[in-house]
């Protein structure tokens, strides 16, 4: 029966004949193929996931970042420090400065903002949550869209008006009715009227939009924080036209600053400006490292794997050692034994390839959506990737092997017990 076998794979082999020998040889130890493929599975599993976990952190941070808006930036009242920016008490920014920024050509729209958390009740319901000062601007700055109702004006500004504008999540928390406007509440005994809600939004780099409460700046400052500084807030945000250059912005934003809080030419800046678009090109870089970073270790599981492979081959050709000495001793060419070997090699790594993408892309996706609640991207490159790590570590396992194969001496091979 050896021989006959032998005799068939001696002429023309066909790719179906080579696929169907790499099959029976696969399937003749069940355990050891098993264990071998075992290690590909994993590896390329560890992969997948890896590349699904980069990229969802990386688009959970660009939507973050893009909700604010690439060409919006942020001025914040402090002194820069290592680790972070010391405010303090510090009042450094006012909304004058503010005014005075909206009146610059680049400028679409500016809003003072002071953010104070607070304990909020409505009839014998009390959350804790955040309470955010601003101008109506605010709405152009962050695109805040309005469900319910409307937003404060310029004069309620002016006014210190109780309006307040909540965020949806605020409003189930409470267990206020889906269009609250005309309802009170109260925020340290202060009776505030709710005039509008904001549209569901989700997070941000400044925070969730939809566990908030807008009021005017002037109401928080003067009636819920009695501050002793009235015109002082702790940021300022900033809206760009979508042709303006921001980093020539921020740089004539620093001197018109530094000028305004007459800073002497020794003395550090007591306000920090940031870049949405900066800060959103340097994450994305961030995390296009820490891809790399994951991958480069899951790619060691496939290195794990490659041995694996390897190691089974040589196995296969020390077993097969009279197999291949009666092949080579009727006619068979060395070429032919080490497509042969490179055949079952390859066969077992896409077997591997297939089985760890399958479970890799079912985990991500089955985790991700349904557990984490997270959009997982899929792109095809994971796919292209598996098909070209099936080859690659195929081969590169199995050329040993089969090259030790190749060059067995026939009359030893046939001596082989």
């Amino acid at each position: 029966m050896l021989i006959m076998l032998c005799l068939n794979l001696v002429g023309n082999m066909t790719f179906g004949d080579i696929l169907k020998e790499s099959w029976v040889s696969i399937s003749g130890n069940k355990v050891r193929s098993f264990l071998t493929v075992l290690g590909i599975i994993i590896g390329v599993m560890a992969v997948v996931i890896m590349v699904a976990v980069g990229e969802t952190v990386e688009n959970e941070i660009t939507d973050q970042f893009s909700a604010l808006g690439t060409n919006t930036i942020m001025v914040r009242a402090g002194v820069a420090r290592m680790g972070g920016v010391r405010t303090g008490n510090m009042q450094t920014l006012t909304m004058q400065d503010a005014e005075y920024i909206a009146s610059l050509p680049d400028v679409l729209a500016v809003s003072p903002v002071q953010t104070t958390g607070a304990q909020v009740i409505y009839g014998n319901q009390n959350q804790s949550t955040s309470l955010m000062g601003v101008y109506p601007s605010y709405t152009a700055v962050q695109n805040v869209e309005i469900e319910y109702g409307t937003f404060f004006n310029q004069f309620d500004v002016r006014n210190a008006a109780t309006y307040a504008v909540m965020g949806p999540e605020i409003v189930n928390k409470l267990e206020m009715p889906p269009d609250p406007v005309g309802q009170i509440i109260r925020v340290q005994n202060i009776p505030l009227t709710v005039i509008g809600v904001t549209k569901a939004k989700g997070d941000s780099a400044m925070g969730s939009m939809d566990d908030m409460i807008l009021i005017p700046i002037t109401t928080l400052k003067k009636r819920v924080q009695g501050s002793r500084f009235p015109n002082a807030v702790q940021m300022i945000v900033i809206k760009l036209y979508p042709d303006a250059d921001s980093t020539l912005f921020v740089e004539q934003l620093t001197s018109i600053l530094r000028q305004r809080h007459r800073l002497k030419k020794d003395e550090e800046n007591d306000f920090q400006i940031m870049d949405m678009k900066q800060i959103m090109e340097a994450m994305t870089t961030v995390t296009g490292y820490m891809k790399l970073l994951l991958i480069a270790i899951a790619a060691v599981s496939l290195l794990v794997g490659a041995i694996g492979i390897m190691n089974m081959m040589l196995v296969s050709v020390a077993e097969r050692t009279r197999e291949i000495g009666i092949r080579k001793a009727i006619g068979a060419r060395e070429r032919q034994i080490i497509i042969q070997f490179l055949a079952e090699s390859v066969l077992i790594s896409f077997i591997g390839s297939m089985v760890g993408l399958i479970i890799g892309v079912g985990l991500s996706q089955g985790v991700g959506r349904l557990i984490l609640h997270y959009h997982v991207p899929f792109s095809l490159w994971p796919v292209l990737l598996s098909l070209t790590v099936a080859v690659v570590v195929g081969l590169a396992s199995g050329v040993v092997p089969a090259f030790k194969a190749a060059k067995l001496n026939p009359i030893d091979s046939l001596k082989y017990e």
